[in-house]
């Protein structure tokens, strides 16, 4: 009986023990174990196995550590954030001001740029004499400048001519993107400007003299009372008191310039713009003709271009186009190059002369090395896998790379350019700003007299200035181009735009109004901004009536600002700078009298309604791209021209009153009528199981007859009597006698 109370003894020991590390276990916090957390009863005899394992299990409670408390979980989780936060924000410091040792000059040397020369001997007067001869401003005690502003659309250069003035001058160069100065953490968008300047300030291991350029600098300097956070205000703040510290005292008489970029100059900070902070302004206009014809040459100058190339004629057909848009019309036309040069091999049109021996020798030897095995010529399978490809045959009878002498007749042409214009567009397009229209004198009928008169107020101007030069006359004139709806105002100032091929900017008069206030005058100065930056333009109001109203009692106040804000740009301090203004209304009545005063849209051209004569004109001119025929007949070209004279009969004798547009809806409603009658025909035919083709539309004299008898003339008489009146009032051409009073009747 003794050993059942030896093992009672011992299991209780065990239970005691097992309970106190387990508990120990508990208070250190340590995880609890699913396969240890409960005991697992084993049954075993009472016997030295269990005095053995009461052995192992030393444990007492007296050797237990007392527990320790873990840290809240509020505090890990901030620590941990706070840590990762200051990884981040380091991170983004070292972004923004990278490491010192890397402000090696640029690459970009002067001759890389063209078309700017004008901002070159600014940048010369600015940059290059402060870094280079500082000792001249020394001796006179003359502060140089701090800073310079370069502004100017998207694409014109001025990223690349401030690395093409660092690397011409060899001197350091600090590049800043101001959108990586900015920070999430409170104060550190402010330590990566300071840090930034005290870099290129003269203290020891500094890179003074040196060039800081800041890169889209409107995004770290806007207006502070228009600033959405309070972080925005600080960082300008900081900005204009890095500024002042840039004075010579403070960088040990070595001259850092710091320079600027930005398309949105206005939307910059005031302070930033006074004197000792960006004193000096550079404006990067869009390229005219001739400064198009220098980056084109510079572009082109590691091309392979023919040698009968006309840079001049390729400057003019692409208007409206800043330096990155060439970049982009090159590189295009390099792709369609070579493009063409392949099929060109491979369909046979282009004969290679044949290899030299000795370049026969050395493409055998490029192809089997002396330490290797025979390779397998390429392409020798491409002949069967496609059979009767040109590419295929060029690929494999021309395994080896082609010689100097086969690939010196391989160029770039005119027609590649030319087809590259199709596919690139200027940026200045793609914003909703229009270039050159495609409308030209051959799709306009008549109003020859117009013409005239717009030939000899715009085109020849911005065709030849120097001779209006000479005789004194230096402003361009406006126009006023008014007269009944659907008259061709608006195709007569795209035609115009076309003819002397000037930039061209369309505004309909509604859309300049903005309900808040300040928004429709900074729109319109914006417009003339524009154009004065892509001179020669054209600038065409189309119903100016809802722009500039008559200011009186009953006018509005933001509307008077408008009508001031567009008086002031057409003849205020600013030059228009070859800017032509053509608007057009049919309200001339409407328009504010201060308007069309000499000096502003002084040339008032009135657009009447065609006579006899004209319709004929503008009919023939419409029925150009018309299938003209006798129904039932085959096409020929005398059944054309007998449907079209007797068309210009109907538009003589019936269509009196009718104006362009209603001409033009008139030819298309008689379209629409031979659709009618064929399609229904194509239908029949369908129904019977023939086949039908479309190819056999033919527009007759009947379908036209039809379409008279539901297009009428726009203008009613009582409106045509009232142009008249008004033509008498304003100055313009002389009325045509056709178009009195007595004569008007109605349209048959």
């Amino acid at each position: 009986m003794e050993v059942p109370v030896a093992s009672n003894a011992l299991n209780k020991s065990m239970q005691s023990l097992w309970s106190n590390h387990r508990r120990a276990k508990l208070n250190l916090n340590s995880p609890a174990q699913s396969g240890s957390a409960t005991p697992t009863p084993v049954e075993t005899p009472a016997s030295e196995e269990a005095v053995t394992q009461a052995q192992e299990v030393s444990v007492t409670p007296s050797t237990v550590e007392p527990p320790v408390s873990p840290p809240p979980a509020s505090s890990v989780k901030r620590k941990i954030r706070s840590s990762r936060t200051a990884v981040e924000s380091n991170k983004r410091s070292k972004t923004a001001t990278s490491d010192p040792k890397d402000r090696s000059p640029p690459l970009a040397r002067l001759s890389d740029l063209g078309g700017v020369e004008s901002c070159i001997e600014k940048m010369l007067e600015l940059v290059a004499m402060p870094l280079c001869h500082p000792e001249v401003y020394l001796h006179t005690g003359v502060q140089p400048p701090r800073g310079v502003l370069l502004h100017g659309p998207p694409g014109c250069g001025k990223t690349l001519l401030a690395h093409a003035m660092a690397g011409e001058l060899g001197i350091p160069f600090i590049n800043i993107s101001a959108p990586s100065i900015v920070s999430g953490m409170s104060g550190e968008s402010e330590k990566a400007l300071r840090d930034t300047f005290e870099e290129a300030k003269a203290s020891p291991a500094r890179v003074a003299p040196c060039l800081l350029f800041i890169d889209e600098i409107d995004a770290i300097t806007p207006k502070r009372e228009s600033a959405q956070r309070e972080m925005e205000r600080r960082i300008v703040a900081q900005f204009l008191t890095c500024m002042d510290d840039m004075s010579w005292d403070k960088t040990e008489n070595k001259p850092v310039i710091v320079m600027g970029a930005t398309n949105r100059p206005d939307s910059l900070d005031p302070a930033l713009r006074r004197a000792g902070r960006f004193d000096h302004e550079i404006s990067m206009g869009v390229p005219d003709e001739e400064a198009r014809e220098k980056i084109l040459r510079v572009l082109c100058a590691r091309l392979r271009m023919e040698g009968s190339f006309d840079f001049k004629s390729l400057a003019k057909a692409t208007p409206g186009y800043v330096g990155a848009d060439l970049s982009a019309l090159t590189g295009a036309a390099g792709i369609i190059a070579v493009k063409r040069i392949f099929k060109e091999l491979s369909e046979g049109t282009l004969v290679l002369p044949p290899p030299e021996d000795g370049d026969i020798s050395m493409a055998v030897d490029s192809l089997n090395p002396p330490d290797s095995s025979p390779v397998p010529a390429p392409f020798a399978s491409l002949l069967s896998m496609l059979p009767g490809t040109s590419l295929a045959h060029f690929l494999t009878t021309h395994p080896s790379p082609l010689t100097d002498a086969q690939l010196l007749p391989l160029t770039i042409t005119s027609s590649d350019f030319q087809h590259a214009l199709t596919e690139i567009q200027p940026s200045s397009k793609r914003e909703g700003f229009a270039t050159v229209p495609d409308v030209t004198w051959d799709d306009i009928g008549a109003l020859h007299s117009i013409r005239e008169e717009l030939h000899m107020a715009i085109v020849q101007p911005i065709k030849r200035p120097e001779v209006f030069r000479m005789v004194g006359i230096t402003t361009p004139c406006g126009v006023l181009l008014w007269g009944p709806p659907g008259c061709g105002k608006t195709l007569l100032a795209k035609a115009v735009a076309n003819e002397s091929r000037a930039n061209f900017i369309s505004v309909k008069g509604p859309e300049l109004l903005n309900k808040y206030v300040g928004e429709s005058e900074r729109a319109v100065r914006q417009v003339f901004s524009r154009a004065r930056a892509s001179s020669p333009c054209v600038i065409f109001f189309d119903e100016l009536d809802a722009l500039v109203p008559r200011r009186d009692d009953s006018l509005s106040e933001s509307s008077a600002r408008v009508v001031n804000t567009l008086l002031t740009e057409l003849d205020g301090l600013d030059a228009r700078k070859s800017v032509y203004v053509i608007a057009a209304t049919n309200r001339p009545d409407m328009i504010d009298p201060a308007m069309v005063r000499p000096g502003r849209l002084d040339k008032l051209l009135y657009v009447d309604l065609p006579t006899d004569a004209e319709r004929t004109e503008i009919i023939r001119t419409l029925l150009r791209t018309v299938p003209l025929g006798i129904v039932g007949q085959a096409r020929t070209d005398q059944a054309k021209q007998q449907t079209m004279d007797e068309v210009e009969s109907l538009a003589r004798e019936r269509c009196d009153g009718y104006s362009g547009a209603d001409l033009a809806s008139l030819v298309r409603e008689a379209g629409v009528s031979a659709l009618k009658r064929t399609l229904g025909s194509l239908d029949r035919m369908d129904d019977e199981g023939h086949g039908a083709s479309a190819g056999g539309i033919i527009v007759g004299t009947d379908d036209f007859s039809q379409a008279l008898g539901k297009i009428g003339p726009s203008v009613s008489i009582d409106q045509r009597k009232r142009y008249i009146a008004l033509k008498n009032k304003f100055a313009g051409l002389p009325v045509r006698s056709s178009r009195s009073t007595g004569d008007l009747g109605v349209a048959s």
